[in-house]
């Protein structure tokens, strides 16, 4: 199931028509992205690198019996009209809703353990702050009020103006109006929220992360706790302005209607892709893998033609999506001279730098964490949640940070540990178990060494290991193999410019209106009939697939006026 092949032989199948669109890159967007076209009666190609499909919502099995979700590994973003449109539930879709929500075990023997009970989760935060108790269910209220602002941002494309020597008055109208009553929503929600909640609003946007929680809690666990989600997939410091924008960007998640959960996925991640590549072929959509795209085809009018592929098979259509990173499509595969220079250099300069190693670990048995004085081999709901490892105050995270700034990874990582098979039995052997581990920080070029040095690797991934025994003795010798992705790694097997998860950093100057360039944010390009369907365009990244279905719509309403 998870080496998969749609379709290896590709160059009769693909070479022999012209297809109304062309998908670069099998990731959960494309194929969302495909979905929507195939239904409304395109034909669509997908066209995958790699030998399977998924791009980062992948499942692998690199050790028998144990299948890895290699990159992603929580899902709680994806939109549920898109689960709703394409009945991916029925196509084999299933969530795992953990029976805790966090687990952050102490040095000192003390521990933290939230979940859906408020009044055990008042409990537990007592232990290290009655005040903080009693902040917690008014912080999470305030953030609940921006919900609905923040999913029709995340919703909605963004209010770009149209462009273009050849847009029609009539084009214009349209596009006033619709920008018009994109605004009029929002002043609505702002209006029903009030100046001083909108204003509260802002200061969310631009604080930063270390800001928002010294105004709310006093407990080192506590703020260390709830600042480890503002640093994944990226190389930016809990102190840095903007940072507290991922708490908004994470108030859309939910899971089966519940708000604010995380849940595993079973099967693994790749899970969300096969559902979906399921409902593309009911479409009709041609998934092809092993299949490498080389650089676009564009005709001397600077229309887009078609696809060359690595082996010199021309694959011909007069729309070809890109769900690759903007720098890998504009500065890779699209010719050089066909593009704005300005708008190469807002590609060039955008940020695409992560801090992020995921290792993937087969083990032979359960973690057994001392400060919560058991021991049992089935798995605890601590098993189920959100495991931090490392870092018991935000100033130890910023010193994690600092180190990568300073060119060497962390000597105390900051880490989330996950273990999916402590819920789903289809991923490991019985009685062994798979865990994820996503590290920060990592420098993408270690002034100490190389992540090509075999040695330099593994004493990372010991380093990790070690910290974890630290927190639950033994965790090294249960280990039976990992897979470790730096961010080299994710760049050459995902295909994720500097390693960056998200396509690019979700930083304030590069969302909404400003991703992936200043006046490139509808899904539309300078190259027409090319269009980027990833999550390097808005709303960004995170398995949440709106950008795919987004620049489906976009899409077809320009083919529904280029045939009027």
């Amino acid at each position: 199931m998870w080496r998969r092949s749609f379709s290896t032989t590709t160059t009769t199948v693909l070479k022999d028509k012209k297809w109304d669109a062309l998908v670069i890159g099998g990731g959960h967007n494309g194929l969302i992205a495909a979905t929507y076209l195939a239904r409304s009666g395109l034909s669509v190609a997908v066209l995958e690198r790699r030998h399977v499909i998924g791009g980062a919502a992948v499942t692998e099995e690199l050790i028998p019996g144990f299948k890895f979700s290699r990159c992603s590994y929580l899902s709680a973003l994806l939109r549920p009209s898109i689960i709703k449109d394409l009945d991916l539930k029925r196509h084999g879709l299933k969530f795992l809703k953990p029976k805790a929500f966090g687990f952050t075990p102490c040095l000192d023997g003390r521990y933290l353990l939230l979940g859906p009970d408020e009044k055990q989760n008042h409990a537990e935060i007592s232990k290290f702050s009655k005040h903080d108790a009693d902040a917690m269910p008014r912080y999470g209220m305030h953030l609940h009020k921006y919900s609905k602002l923040m999913n029709l941002i995340m919703e909605s494309h963004t209010p770009e103006t149209v462009s273009g020597d050849n847009v029609s008055f009539a084009d214009r109208l349209r596009d006033k109006k619709r920008r018009s009553m994109f605004w009029a929503k929002c002043a609505y929600h702002a209006l029903s929220l009030g100046q001083k909640n909108m204003v509260e609003f802002v200061n969310l946007l631009l604080s930063p992360m270390s800001k928002i929680l010294d105004n709310w809690f006093e407990s080192d666990i506590v703020k260390a706790t709830m600042a480890g989600d503002s640093i994944i997939g990226s190389m930016g410091s809990i102190h840095m302005p903007g940072s507290g924008y991922f708490l908004l960007h994470h108030l859309i998640g939910e899971v089966d209607g519940e708000p604010n959960i995380f849940a595993h996925v079973e099967g693994g991640m790749g899970s969300i892709s096969v559902a979906i590549s399921k409902a593309a072929n009911e479409a009709g959509v041609h998934i092809a893998t092993e299949t490498e795209v080389s650089e676009l085809m564009i005709e001397d009018s600077g229309i887009v033609k078609g696809v060359c592929l690595a082996d010199g098979t021309q694959v011909h259509s007069s729309i070809v999506l890109s769900n690759a990173t903007p720098y890998k499509t504009f500065m890779e595969l699209v010719p050089r001279n066909v593009l704005p220079d300005d708008f190469v250099r807002g590609i060039k300069c955008s940020d695409y730098s992560s801090g992020s190693t995921k290792i993937n670990v087969a083990v032979d048995k359960l973690p057994q964490f001392p400060c919560l004085k058991m021991h049992n081999e089935e798995a605890g709901p601590h098993h189920t949640s959100q495991i931090q490892i490392g870092p018991e105050s935000m100033e130890e995270i910023g010193s994690a940070c600092q180190d990568a700034w300073n060119g060497i990874p962390s000597r105390r990582p900051a880490m989330k540990m996950t273990i999916p098979s402590s819920l789903d039995n289809t991923i490991s052997p019985p009685g062994k178990h798979v865990i994820n581990l996503f590290t920060q920080y990592t420098p993408y070029k270690p002034s100490d060494g190389s992540w090509e040095d075999p040695k330099y690797r593994e004493t990372f991934a010991k380093r990790c290991f070690s910290l974890i025994d630290e927190y639950a003795p033994g965790f090294s010798s249960s280990v039976i193999g990992y897979d470790m992705l730096t961010p080299p790694d994710l760049e050459r097997e995902f295909g994720l410019t500097g390693g960056n998860i998200f396509h690019g950093a979700m930083s304030l100057d590069s969302l909404f209106l400003m991703r992936p360039a200043k006046g490139w944010s509808d899904y539309r390009t300078p190259v027409k009939g090319l269009y980027m369907c990833g999550s390097g365009t808005h709303p960004g990244g995170g398995v949440m697939g709106a950008p795919g279905r987004n620049a489906a719509q976009v899409v077809l309403q320009d083919v529904k006026k280029s045939s009027s």
